[in-house]
C-alpha cells in the first residue's frame, strides 16, 4: 500500500461512499489519513441499559439485534435502526443518514456502544452511537465490573452525508499502519519536540490521552505551515532571480486630480510601490485595507506610473497592466473607476469578462463606451494600443496577448504566484511586478504564512469626510425600532441590505437542519408586513451570472430600495446609494465576515447603519458581536475572530486553502514565526533542495494554495 493509492484499490466503495469521500476531498490514502478529528469524546460512564435515563452520555456493551435501513416516517431520512441488548434489557439505537450501518454489523455482534441516551421515559434510544467490537472476554470483564473499558477516546471527524465518524475509525485502522517516510527532517522534529509521522498519525487518530492528540496536532500544524512557507520562501527566492521593468515617472499630477485629498496611508503605500517597481527587480507587494480605504486609487497611480513609461529602447509605445478582479460585477466597478481616474489622463482602457468585451476610446469622447468585438479588443492589446486591461479570469487566457506587459494587481485573489505571472506575460523575457490587494482583515500570523512571498503594506486610514459605521446589537425586542429607523433612511431616499445566511426555508421535518432566517422567506415578510411600501428584491448564490447582474444593476439604478441577499454582497458590491444594513443571525458569521458586510454601506460620505441581529440571546455571542461596536479595525477584528472562535470557524478557511489544524497553528506566533526560519534557512542553504529529496518530493506533491 502506498500513500498516493486510490482509496477505491483498497476499499469497496459504494458510489454514494465515493460521492460523500470526494466531496471532503479524500481520494487516496494519504487524503484519508491526513483527514484528521475535529475532537477526541471520552466513553461515557459504564452503565446497565435498565438504568439509563434521557440525557445521560453512557457505554454500553451489548448484542446488536435487527439493524435495518429503513426512512424516518415524516422526514424520509435515510437512517439505520435496531437495538442494543445485554442482561439489564434492551434499548433502541437510531443513526440518521447512515443507512449502511445496518450491514456493518451482523445479528448478535457483541459491541461496546457510546452516546447521548434521547427520548423520553419508555420510549428511550441511543443516538448515533459510537460503536466498537469486543471479544466476548472483554464484553464479560465489562458486565461483571472486573475491568473498565470507558477510557478509551473515540475520534469526531468531520462528516458529511453517507459518510460517519464511525465509518472513518474503521478505515483508518486498516491504513494506519503503513510504512511512509518522514519529510520533515530529524533534526526539526528534535529541535521543536515533535513526533514522527509514524507516531503522529497513530497519536491523532487512536490516542491513548488527549496530551498525545495534542502533540501529534502540534506536529501536523507544524507541518502545514513549513511546507507552505517552503513553498513561499522558495517561490519569492525566484522571482528574485528574474528581472523586471524599471518604472520611473512622475506620478504626483494624477495624485493630485483625484477627486479627494490622498491619506498619509495611501502616499506612504504608493511611494513604497513606486520604490519596489523602479528598482528593476519584480515587485511582490500586498495591499491590505478595509473596504472604502482607497485601494483602487493606488492602483490606479502604480497603473498611471506603469503606462507612463516607455519600454526600454524604444521611443514610442508603452507599458502595459492588467488588472484581474474575482467577478464580473466588481471588473466592471473597475473599469468605470479607472476611466474616471484617467479622465485628464486620455489612455485606452478596455475590459474583457466571460460574457462580453468594452473598449473606452479616449479619443472619441471622454464619456462614451464602445462594446467591441473580442478579436478587435484582443489584436489592440496585442499591439500595445491598449495599455490598461481590466478583467476576470478571462484574462489569463490564451489567446489573450499582451506586447509588453509590466504590472499585474490582483484584486481579491488571495494567491497569485510567480508561474501565473510568467504565464500571463508570456512573451516577456521580464516578469511583471504584481500588486496584490485585499480587503479581507487577516490575523499577522495568517499574513505571514499566506503571503511569505510578499512584502506587507497596510492602508490603516480612511479618506477624510467618511463617517464611522453607527452599529448596533440588536435583540428580538428591538427589531421594531430598528425597523422604523431603516424605515427613516429609506424615506430620505437611501438603500438597504438585508443580510440572512439562508436562501430557502429549511425542512421542518428534516433533523438536524439549521434553523435560521432565508433570503426567500425573508424578502416575503418584509415585503407583506414590514416595509410594503418599498421595492424589495433578492440575490443569492443559486442565481445564474445574469441574473446576479440585473438585479445589481437595478439596485445601482435606485429601482430596488431593500436588497434581501445572503453573503454573496460581501465582496464586489459597490452602491453609494446603501447606507443601511441588517444582518440577520450574525452569529454564524466570523467578526471578519461581518466587518466585510459592513463594508458595503461606507461606500459615501452620507451617515451608515449596521443593525447586527443575533438569534441567539446568549451573553457570549452578544459579548462576541459587540466587539463590532468597539474594534477600531478589521485587522483587530480578525485578530479577535482568531483567538475567540477558533481556528475552524475563522472565515475563509477554505479560500486561503489551509486545514483546520494548519489554521490552529495560525494562533501560536511562535510557531509560525519558527516555520518561517527553518523554511528560510533551508533555502539559504540549498536552494533547489537537492540535498533534501523528502522535502522536495513532498512539495511537489502538495497542491499549490494559489489561484491557478
Amino acid at each position: 500500500m502506498q500513500l498516493g493509492d486510490s482509496l477505491s484499490k483498497h476499499f469497496r466503495l459504494s458510489e454514494a461512499h465515493t460521492s460523500a469521500l470526494n466531496k471532503l476531498g479524500i481520494k487516496t490514502v494519504r487524503d484519508l489519513l491526513y483527514h484528521f478529528p475535529t475532537r477526541w469524546e471520552q466513553a461515557g460512564s459504564e452503565a446497565a441499559i435498565a438504568g439509563l435515563v434521557a440525557g445521560q452520555e453512557a457505554t454500553i456493551v451489548g448484542t446488536v439485534e435487527k439493524l435495518e435501513a429503513k426512512k424516518g416516517w415524516k422526514s424520509r431520512i435515510p437512517m439505520t435502526e435496531g437495538f442494543l441488548r445485554d442482561n439489564s434489557g434492551r434499548i433502541k439505537v437510531r443513526w440518521f443518514n447512515q443507512p449502511y450501518i445496518a450491514k456493518m454489523y451482523a445479528e448478535g455482534t457483541l459491541v461496546k456502544a457510546t452516546g447521548k441516551v434521547t427520548g423520553s421515559e419508555g420510549k428511550l434510544y441511543l443516538a448515533n452511537p459510537q460503536l466498537q467490537k469486543v471479544s466476548a472476554t472483554e464484553g464479560g470483564i465489562f458486565q461483571n465490573g472486573e475491568k473498565e473499558l470507558i477510557d478509551d477516546l473515540f475520534a469526531v471527524y468531520p462528516e458529511t452525508r453517507g459518510i460517519s465518524s464511525l465509518w472513518f475509525r474503521s478505515a483508518i485502522k486498516k491504513v494506519i499502519t503503513i510504512e511512509a517516510e518522514d519529510p520533515i527532517p530529524a533534526a526539526l522534529l528534535k529541535k521543536y519536540n515533535l513526533p514522527t509521522l509514524k507516531t503522529a498519525l497513530v497519536w491523532i487518530h487512536q490516542p491513548q490521552d488527549i496530551k498525545d492528540a495534542e502533540a501529534a496536532r502540534k506536529r501536523f500544524a507544524f507541518e502545514e505551515v513549513f511546507f507552505i512557507q517552503l513553498e513561499r520562501r522558495r517561490e519569492r527566492a525566484e522571482a528574485a532571480m528574474q528581472k523586471s521593468f524599471a518604472i520611473g515617472a512622475e506620478v504626483s499630477p494624477f495624485v493630485a486630480a483625484f477627486p479627494f485629498a490622498a491619506t498619509n496611508a495611501q502616499n506612504k503605500a504608493i511611494a513604497a510601490i513606486l520604490k519596489d517597481m523602479g528598482s528593476g527587480q519584480p515587485m511582490g507587494r500586498l495591499l491590505e485595507g478595509d473596504v472604502g480605504s482607497g485601494k483602487t486609487a493606488v492602483a490606479a497611480t502604480a497603473a498611471y506610473a506603469t503606462v507612463r513609461t516607455r519600454p526600454e529602447g524604444q521611443t514610442a509605445g508603452t507599458l502595459q497592466v492588467a488588472y484581474m478582479a474575482p467577478t464580473e460585477i466588481l471588473a466592471k466597478q473597475h473599469f468605470e473607476s479607472f476611466i474616471k481616474f484617467f479622465e485628464r489622463f486620455p489612455i485606452n482602457i478596455g475590459l474583457i469578462t466571460g460574457s462580453g468585451c468594452y473598449k473606452f476610446p479616449s479619443k472619441i469622447g471622454k464619456d462614451k463606451i464602445t462594446n467591441i468585438s473580442r478579436a478587435q479588443l484582443l489584436k489592440w492589446v496585442a499591439n500595445g494600443e491598449i495599455p490598461v486591461l481590466i478583467g476576470t479570469h478571462a484574462l489569463i487566457q490564451k489567446s489573450v496577448q499582451f506586447k509588453h506587459l509590466a504590472l499585474v494587481v490582483i484584486d481579491e485573489q488571495h494567491r497569485f504566484g510567480t508561474n501565473q505571472r510568467r504565464k500571463l506575460a508570456r512573451k516577456e523575457a521580464r516578469l511583471p511586478h504584481l500588486l496584490s490587494m485585499t480587503a479581507t482583515p487577516i490575523p499577522r500570523t495568517l499574513a505571514l504564512t499566506i503571503y511569505g512571498d510578499l512584502d506587507l503594506t497596510l492602508l490603516d486610514e480612511m479618506p477624510a469626510g467618511r463617517k464611522p459605521i453607527i452599529t448596533k446589537v440588536v435583540q428580538p425586542n428591538a427589531r421594531g425600532a430598528a425597523y422604523e429607523e431603516m424605515r427613516a433612511q429609506l424615506n430620505e431616499g437611501r438603500q438597504v441590505y438585508v443580510i440572512c445566511p439562508r436562501i430557502d426555508e429549511p425542512d421542518p421535518d428534516k433533523a438536524f437542519a439549521i434553523q435560521a432566517k432565508s433570503v426567500k422567506a425573508e424578502a416575503k415578510r418584509l415585503q407583506e408586513k414590514v416595509f410594503p411600501e418599498f421595492r424589495i428584491d433578492i440575490l443569492h448564490s443559486k442565481m445564474k451570472p445574469a441574473e446576479k447582474d440585473k438585479v445589481m444593476a437595478k439596485l445601482l439604478a435606485h429601482e430596488i430600495d431593500i436588497l434581501v441577499a445572503t453573503s454573496v454582497v460581501e465582496v464586489g458590491v459597490n452602491v453609494p446609494n446603501a447606507t443601511v444594513i441588517m444582518i440577520e443571525g450574525a452569529e454564524r458569521f466570523g467578526l471578519s465576515q461581518l466587518h466585510q458586510l459592513r463594508g458595503r454601506v461606507v461606500r459615501s460620505n452620507h451617515q451608515a447603519y449596521c443593525y447586527v441581529v443575533p438569534e441567539s440571546k446568549g451573553e457570549p455571542t452578544v459579548a462576541r458581536l459587540k466587539a463590532l461596536t468597539t474594534a477600531k479595525s478589521g485587522f483587530e477584528l480578525a485578530e479577535q475572530d482568531l483567538l475567540q472562535r477558533g481556528p475552524g470557524q475563522l472565515a475563509g478557511n477554505k479560500q486561503w486553502g489551509i486545514s483546520d489544524v494548519g489554521m490552529e497553528a495560525l494562533k501560536n506566533l511562535k510557531l509560525v514565526e519558527a516555520a518561517r526560519t527553518e523554511a528560510q534557512e533551508i533555502l539559504n542553504s540549498d536552494p533547489t533542495l537537492s540535498n533534501h529529496p523528502l522535502l522536495a518530493r513532498e512539495l511537489a506533491t502538495r497542491v499549490p494554495q494559489h489561484f491557478e
